[in-house]
């Protein structure tokens, strides 16, 4: 997300200039060559060197704008040596997640559970905590910080999306084919995201909201097989 956010900022840089120039250009021309302040038309209809400079410039602004973009493309699609997976399930309408990496106190099964968004009579007995309405599920999904993390996205009934825009993650969850992204969180927090493929009549009804705390507490929260509500 932070390349993406820089790469926005070149973008914005260049458009900027680009906006100034052209703008630059139409006030002199209308300035000095109206009919009222230049009433003898030019008799030249060709140009070598314009052509050249009107050609040469977008090419390298394009250029410019190419390399940083294939690095960022290169960097989000490369795959890294994860130290933690996160299964992640769409159903219609709410996600399910599964952690393999990591057993409960009893040994006996996979820390998975499911998250719903929580209702609105829910929210009014927790008002006091201060939850968003529409975002707030009833189980977040606890990640650490400074860890290298692998999404492993899948559906089990139709077209779903997990996206969180903080992360710059949005992975489209299909039935029968598994899609991985990669995941590093650099900061403690609350993050929120919502589903982003039209996936039924209530498709707005599926929020996504991830935990992300130090790694020295997630290991607690994990030996304990604490979920927070």
């Amino acid at each position: 997300m932070e390349g993406i956010y820089l790469f926005n900022l070149h973008l914005l840089f260049v458009i900027i200039s680009i906006v100034i120039l052209v703008a630059w250009l139409l006030f002199v021309i209308l300035k000095n060559f109206t009919e009222l302040t230049n009433s003898k038309p030019a008799n030249f209809t060709h140009s070598n060197a314009i052509e050249i400079i009107w050609t040469s410039i977008p090419a390298f602004i394009l250029l410019s704008l190419a390399s940083p973009s294939f690095s960022l493309l290169y960097s989000l699609d490369e795959i890294s040596n994860p130290e933690l997976t996160l299964k992640i399930l769409g159903h219609q309408w709410y996600w399910s997640y599964e952690m393999s990496d990591f057993n409960s106190c009893s040994n006996t099964h996979n820390l998975k559970y499911s998250s719903y968004m929580l209702t609105n009579e829910l929210l009014k007995e927790k008002s006091s905590i201060g939850f968003f309405r529409n975002l707030e599920t009833n189980k977040r999904v606890v990640l650490p910080t400074n860890t290298h993390i692998r999404l492993l996205i899948t559906a089990v009934d139709v077209l779903h999306s997990w996206t969180i825009p903080s992360f710059g993650v949005k992975v489209d969850a299909c039935p029968g084919r598994l899609n991985q992204a990669n995941l590093f969180i650099k900061r403690f927090g609350v993050f929120f995201g919502q589903c982003s493929e039209i996936c039924g009549v209530n498709h707005g009804f599926m929020p996504i909201v991830v935990l992300a705390v130090p790694s020295i507490q997630y290991h607690y929260l994990i030996m304990t097989n604490l979920t927070f509500n």
